[in-house]
């Protein structure tokens, strides 16, 4: 395990590095991943560490940087389709930009605008930024220069996750604490499609097949879309007992999805929904605030229990080890694709 340190900007920034696996970097891969954590602990037992929260960044799956300044409040990132030095991040003081990989911030948003829960931004129009908020939702038409706000019929304002749809321009969907809302026209309007009586925690489109969306929810269970998202229906096999934070579909297998949540640990899938079970063999508890499906390694799955390490799994859930810290939150695992000279994915 090593540990660099950078200053920049008379100690402006700090970049530090976790080895995973060992000391040797591996081959650069198609996507590089940034986590959104807090850390809760010194990372080395029986030392101390200046273990700094916020983003970081990891080009080979072995070692973490420290992107940007420490930030005790990370919920989600994105980046610019066109440049993916440019990131975009969902914080609770507002959403912060970067335009060179996080060496310097700026806040877009002003005081109207915080404790931001999401953001997406529009693959057909890469101009236009949406952010989920505690009340409603947040429009940039200019790349977050200015904004207005975007919740026109939406009965309750609370804002949980919102996501463009990959294939239709002006098509988005959104999580809020009464259900699912469809809007066809940029933002303008907003249509329920499903109601709920708990906040709908995540939506995610199927990277397989766009018409396929899956939503998890605090405490109504998981449904499913297969008609681009205007109707929904109750996923068998996932109880509604639970607490749900995310779900995911698996970029390299269009049979395995997987969900995480409270006292249900690591829950997947490998007939497309059909069927579930749980897979926590080697995690230190059940209560999971956070799942990654890396789109590099086909099987392998990152989580994040409750105050411990984050772990990881090479054969979809069935056993687990050992990653990154001693104890943190993740609040969101990332992978954003490169791009070449050309400016297409590599």
């Amino acid at each position: 395990m090593t540990r660099k340190r950078v200053a920049v900007c008379g100690g402006a920034l700090l970049l530090m590095s976790w080895r995973m696996f060992g000391a040797i970097a591996a081959p650069l891969l198609p996507h590089d991943l940034y986590v959104c954590a807090a850390l809760e602990q010194d990372f080395f037992i029986g030392s101390h560490t200046e273990g700094r929260s916020g983003i970081l960044h990891s080009t080979d799956r072995v070692g973490l940087e420290h992107v940007g300044f420490n930030h005790p409040r990370i919920e989600a990132l994105a980046t610019d389709p066109r440049d993916p030095s440019i990131l975009f991040a969902a914080a609770a003081n507002g959403l912060l930009r970067t335009k060179n990989h996080g060496l310097t911030w700026r806040i877009m948003t002003g005081w109207d605008m915080t404790e931001l829960k999401s953001v997406a931004i529009d693959p057909h129009a890469p101009a236009n930024i949406y952010v989920a908020l505690p009340d409603g939702i947040g429009i940039s038409r200019d790349s977050g220069l200015t904004w207005s706000r975007g919740q026109e019929g939406i009965r309750r304002s609370y804002t949980q996750t919102l996501i463009v749809d990959q294939m239709h321009a002006g098509r988005l969907v959104a999580g809020t604490e009464l259900g699912i809302y469809l809007s066809e026209d940029d933002a303008r309007s907003w249509t329920l499609v499903q109601s709920a009586d708990a906040t709908v925690n995540d939506v995610k489109q199927s990277p397989h097949d766009p018409d396929v969306f899956f939503a998890v929810t605090q405490s109504n269970g998981a449904w499913r879309s297969d008609d681009g998202a205007r109707t929904w229906r109750q996923v068998a096999g996932i109880s509604t007992a639970h607490t749900l934070h995310f779900g995911e579909f698996d970029a390299t297998d269009s049979r395995r999805m997987v969900v995480c949540g409270w006292n249900c640990g690591v829950l997947v899938s490998e007939d497309a929904g059909t069927t579930w079970q749980p897979r926590n063999a080697g995690l230190p508890n059940a209560n999971i605030w956070c799942i990654g499906s890396d789109p590099d390694f086909s099987g392998r799955l990152f989580a994040s229990p409750h105050q411990s390490a984050v772990y990881v799994s090479d054969d979809f859930g069935r056993t687990w080890r050992k990653g990154w810290f001693e104890s943190a939150r993740v609040r969101r695992f990332v992978f954003v694709r490169h791009l070449t000279t050309e400016g297409k994915s590599r």
